[in-house]
């Protein structure tokens, strides 16, 4: 009994392999990628560069939205040890570099304690300030600021 069980099991894998690689040709032809019709040794067209608004800022959306940067910041480094941002936008370089200074509020620590330089919290800018760009929507959107209402 258990000498037919092993033949019985020998078989039937021996089946199974024979049918996937007859069936594996078939699918192959009918198999499509991702990328369609195209081919992966066309050159890739880069996309076209967002033109920023520098210099003006945009309006607002809500009260609390973090103001946009209106300047390119792609090339800057900021890290735990550096922020290029500081160099301009701390008290007092921004007098001399006449950019808007960092908020009071990002010299708090988490518990409310006053400081004498940027919150860890508040050091990557980049997390909440983003570059400002003139784009087309991507997805529709209804939104509507409330500011002016």
């Amino acid at each position: 009994m258990n000498r037919w069980i092993k033949g019985a099991a020998l078989g039937l894998a021996v089946v199974g392999l024979m049918s996937i690689s007859v069936s594996g040709g078939a699918r192959a032809e009918t198999l499509q990628s991702l990328r369609g019709a195209s081919s992966i040794d066309e050159a890739d067209k880069a996309p076209d560069i967002a033109k920023q608004k520098t210099g003006e800022r945009f309006t607002r959306a809500y009260r609390q939205q973090p103001p946009m940067v209106p300047h390119k910041i792609d090339k800057y480094e900021i890290d735990l040890k550096v922020n290029q941002c500081i160099g301009c936008h701390d008290w007092p370089q921004n007098v001399k570099e006449n950019a808007p200074k960092i908020s009071e509020t990002h010299y708090l620590s988490p518990t409310g304690v006053r400081l004498n330089k940027v919150s860890g919290s508040r050091w990557f800018c980049s997390q909440c300030h983003v570059p400002q760009a003139l784009l087309d929507p991507l997805v529709t959107n209804t939104f509507e600021s409330a500011i002016g209402q």
